[in-house]
């Protein structure tokens, strides 16, 4: 490299030089103490990334179809959610209560509804869900992941804020960041109050629904498990199995922790296990206090419950399972979540489940 300091001459002209370049720069910064802040060809959020449209959806509920444009003004939050996902149904109590608490202050809540599961395509399994849930807020299906796509999304549930002018100023993906969620919603609306020239009503208290459920993720030693040979993560405790086959399985004498086995006659489907004979058994060794499968049945199926080697009692019962004289018992028919088992720890535990009803499909193991 060339030593300027070895040329006064050549050294005074770049100095020159870099002087002006800099003047000249900084006379092209606009002076934001004079633009006008309704303006938003010159709003300075357009530093942040526009919020994508709402592409593909196939069918709206709790709303006529929106667009981003009809929604400029207001302060819009995109949930990607599907309605057997644990970790999404966890947020919920969140998004209900953020809904009732501004919707009138200008805050938007769509729930994109993108499916990990064929059956979460269906429109009345879907329309279900949401009155289950009891979510007043606008819910839009994704069959296609289309919208997911243009978000680059890959993960549920994830949430974006977008501002008045559409810009989207902040997401967070997975639980947790309650707080910060809702402080940053709030934000947003006192800017908007400011832009509009209302009086500033936001409740900056934070929100703690009743129905929340505190999970401790570090206590959780068992990682999610997906059924079906498109799916599968190398979590069903037996190798070599084949595509659209059935086969005849045995519980091993010395099951692993965090493996499933299997025992009866079952059929390896894209997306989940199904039982082909009359009866079979379903075994966890796992590590967490709460238990939920997605499963379903196209015939009634009852799934005997057992937890350490024991029926389940009141105090451990899963909020799916049913007390019927000394047995713990899930009746299984619609494709969703149940929730078969809560501990009172987060030790190893075991989970045992002996099906009864052929046609019962199970998807994933999910815990908490």
């Amino acid at each position: 490299m060339k030593n300027f300091v070895q040329n006064p001459f050549l050294t005074l002209v770049v100095v020159i030089f870099v002087v002006a370049a800099i003047l000249y720069v900084e006379s092209q910064k606009p002076d934001l103490s004079k633009v006008n802040i309704n303006n938003t060809d010159n709003n300075e959020n357009s530093k942040y990334p526009r919020a994508p449209d709402f592409i593909g959806i196939e069918r709206w509920i709790n709303s006529e179809p929106l667009k981003m444009g009809q929604l400029r003004g207001k302060i819009v939050l995109v949930d990607f959610w599907t309605y057997t996902c644990i970790n999404c149904i966890r947020t919920l109590p969140y998004l209900k209560e953020w809904d009732k608490k501004y919707r009138d202050k200008g805050l938007v809540i769509v729930g994109v509804h993108t499916p990990e599961f064929e059956f979460e395509k269906k429109y009345e399994n879907v329309l279900k869900a949401v009155n289950d849930y009891q979510l007043k807020y606008a819910v839009a299906q994704d069959n296609n992941h289309a919208t997911w796509s243009v978000y680059q999304n890959r993960f549920w549930p994830h949430k974006f804020l977008v501002d008045m002018d559409g810009y989207i100023r902040y997401d967070h993906i997975g639980e947790g960041a309650y707080d910060e969620t809702e402080k940053m919603i709030q934000l947003l609306l006192k800017e908007r109050m400011e832009r509009t020239n209302q009086k500033n009503g936001v409740d900056v208290n934070i929100s703690k629904p009743k129905e929340a459920v505190d999970v401790n993720p570090y206590g959780i030693g068992t990682p999610e498990i997906y059924f079906g040979y498109q799916f599968d993560r190398g979590n069903i405790g037996y190798g070599g199995l084949k595509s659209n086959a059935v086969a005849d399985f045995k519980f091993p004498l010395n099951p692993y922790k965090n493996y499933v086995y299997l025992e009866g006659k079952w059929k390896n489907n894209a997306d989940n296990m199904e039982l082909v004979s009359d009866d079979g058994s379903i075994l966890l060794i796992f590590q967490a206090k709460s238990v939920n499968i997605v499963a379903g049945s196209g015939n009634k199926s009852s799934a005997f419950v057992f937890l350490d080697n024991e029926f389940e009692s009141e105090k451990n019962k899963g909020n799916d399972v049913l007390i019927q004289g000394n047995k713990s018992i899930a009746n299984i028919q619609e494709f969703k979540l149940y929730n078969l088992a809560s501990a009172e720890n987060y030790d190893n535990h075991a989970i045992n489940i002996d099906i009864e009803g052929k046609g019962f499909k199970i998807y994933t193991f999910t815990f908490g």
